[in-house]
C-alpha cells in the first residue's frame, strides 16, 4: 500500500480524515449526520441493492486477465495461457482459475473505454461518470469536481438504520468524495488496513485520553449544556436547537453495537478468512461483504498498486493475481451462498485498461480507449459477455461504452433514476449522469 505509482507520489499521499473530519476542517461527525438525515427525508426510490466497488487503482491490465487475444502476435498477447471458465466459450487468464470458476455469477463487458489515459483524471472519470474540467489538480489531492458513485447512492438512498449509507477502505481515495453534494454524502472512512494484526476502525473507539467510564458522563454532560443552550437560546439560533440530536447519533455510532459488530472482522471464521486472502484485498472484500449484511449502501474498496509498467508478468502472476483470483473469487461465492447475490452489485475495474503492445521493460503501459470491466449481482446476468475489442484489445469493435454509461448501469440497478438531477450550492442543476449516459445494453 505504500507502492508509488510511475508519477512517484504516493497515493496514500492525501487527506487523511476519518468520521470527525471529513470534506475538510470544521465538519464533524454529527454535522454530517444532520445533513445526512436531511437527504434521507428528501426521500428515495431505490431498491434494496448495495453496492461494492473494487477498484484496482494503477489499471488492471484486461489483456493479460479476462480479455486476452491468444491469437495475436506476440507482442501483443503476452506470456499467459487462457483457460477454460465454467461458462463454455468465456476464458480467463490461466492465473485467474477461481475467478474463471466463479464466471456464471457475474458479466464482462469488453467493449469499453474511454478518453484519458492518466491516473487521477481517469480514476475521477471512472469513480464519477465525469471527466474532469480544465483545472483539474490531476488527483494528487482531494479534489472532486463531481460527486462520486457512492455519494449519490448515500445522497439519493440515505442510511440503513445506524451504519453509515458509503464507506471507504482501507483509505479514502482522492476522488471518492461528495463534491457539491456535502456533509450528507459524504463517506465514513475506514483509514485502516483490515488485513492488520490490530486492525481497527479509528472513529469507532473513544479518544485514548478518555475512558470508557467518562465517555457516558461526557454525554450526559453535554445533554445539560444542551439543554440550557435550547433556553436560553431558542430564537437566536434555531439550528442550535436539533444539533445535540445528531451529537447523540455521533455518540451512538461510536458505541453502537450493530456498528462495531459490523466492523469486527475477526468475528469471521480463520477458513474464510484464509479463502478471501490473508491481504489487503482480500480482507477488504471480507469487509465489504460484512458491511453490505449490516445495511452499508456502498462500500468502495481502493487497492493499489497495479501501475504495471515494468516486468508486468512477473508482478502479475507472482503478487497481484493470486490476490485478486482469491478475493474476487470468494466474493461472489460468499454473496451467492448467503443469497445476497441478488441484492448486492459488484464491480470489479481499474481506471483503465494497459497498452495492447508490450513495452521495452517488459510492462504495458497506461490504456484509456480499451479496457473490460467485471460486474455481476443485483440483478446483473450473470455469465454474459457484452460486446469485444478487436483482434488486438486496442479499441471497442462493437458499441463502445463507457465512465457516464457504466454510471447510468449502477444508479439503474440500484433504483436511481438516472437522470436524476441535484443542485451545487449556487442552484446549477447538475445531473448525475453525464452526458448521453445510457445503461449498458443486455447486462439486466
Amino acid at each position: 500500500m505504500q507502492r508509488t505509482y510511475c508519477d512517484r507520489r504516493s497515493r496514500r499521499d492525501m487527506l487523511r480524515i476519518g468520521a470527525a473530519g471529513l470534506l475538510g476542517i470544521g465538519v464533524s461527525t454529527p454535522q454530517i449526520l444532520q445533513a445526512q438525515a436531511a437527504a434521507a427525508r428528501a426521500g428515495g426510490s431505490g431498491k434494496d441493492v448495495s453496492l461494492i466497488i473494487v477498484f484496482l487503482q494503477g489499471g488492471l491490465s484486461t489483456i493479460d486477465t479476462w480479455d486476452m487475444k491468444p491469437q495475436a502476435p506476440a507482442e501483443f498477447r503476452g506470456e499467459f495461457d487462457p483457460i477454460d471458465s465454467v461458462v463454455p466459450g468465456i476464458q480467463f487468464c490461466e492465473h485467474l482459475p477461481r475467478v474463471a470458476g466463479q464466471a456464471d455469477k457475474f458479466s464482462l463487458v469488453k467493449s469499453f473505454g474511454h478518453s484519458n489515459s492518466g491516473h487521477g483524471p481517469a480514476d475521477h472519470f471512472m469513480l464519477t461518470g465525469y471527466l474532469p474540467r480544465a483545472g483539474f489538480n490531476g488527483g494528487l489531492k482531494p479534489n472532486n469536481q463531481r460527486p462520486a458513485h457512492g455519494a449519490v447512492i448515500s445522497r439519493s438512498l440515505g442510511p440503513r438504520g445506524s451504519v453509515p449509507p458509503y464507506v471507504c477502505l482501507p483509505k479514502m481515495h482522492n476522488s471518492a468524495g461528495s463534491s457539491y453534494l456535502g456533509s450528507s454524502a459524504a463517506p465514513f472512512v475506514v483509514e485502516a488496513d483490515p488485513n492488520a494484526p490490530n486492525f481497527a476502525v479509528p472513529d469507532l473507539a473513544p479518544p485514548l485520553t478518555v475512558p470508557a467510564s467518562r465517555l457516558e458522563s461526557r454525554a450526559a454532560l453535554l445533554s445539560t449544556v444542551n439543554r440550557f443552550a435550547r433556553t436560553a437560546e431558542v430564537e437566536a439560533n434555531r439550528n442550535a436547537q436539533t444539533t445535540h440530536t445528531f451529537q447523540r447519533q455521533a455518540f451512538d455510532l461510536m458505541t453502537s453495537p450493530a456498528t462495531k459488530t459490523a466492523f469486527d472482522i475477526a468475528q469471521e471464521s480463520e477458513a474464510i478468512r484464509d479463502e478471501y486472502g490473508r491481504n489487503s484485498l482480500g480482507q477488504s472484500c471480507l469487509m465489504a461483504r460484512r458491511l453490505v449484511t449490516a445495511g452499508v449502501r456502498c462500500v468502495l474498496i481502493d487497492h493499489t498498486n497495479w501501475d504495471t509498467h515494468y516486468d508486468n508478468f512477473n508482478v502479475l502472476k507472482n503478487d497481484l493475481l493470486p490476490h485478486l483470483d482469491a478475493a474476487m473469487s470468494t466474493l461472489f461465492r460468499d454473496l451467492h451462498d448467503r443469497g445476497m447475490l441478488e441484492t448486492t452489485m459488484v464491480l470489479v475495474t481499474g481506471e483503465f485498461g494497459r497498452t495492447p503492445r508490450i513495452n521495452k521493460d517488459a510492462g504495458r503501459d497506461h490504456w484509456g480507449p480499451s479496457s473490460a470491466i467485471a460486474i455481476g449481482g443485483g440483478g446483473i446476468r450473470g455469465g454474459a459477455v457484452v460486446g469485444a475489442s478487436n483482434e488486438r484489445a486496442e479499441k471497442p469493435a462493437t458499441k463502445p461504452y463507457g465512465p457516464a454509461d457504466l454510471a447510468a448501469t449502477i444508479y439503474h440497478g440500484l433504483g436511481i433514476n438516472p437522470q436524476t438531477e441535484y443542485r451545487t450550492p449556487e442552484g446549477r442543476p447538475i445531473p448525475i449522469v453525464s452526458g448521453d449516459g445510457q445503461v449498458i445494453d443486455g447486462l439486466f
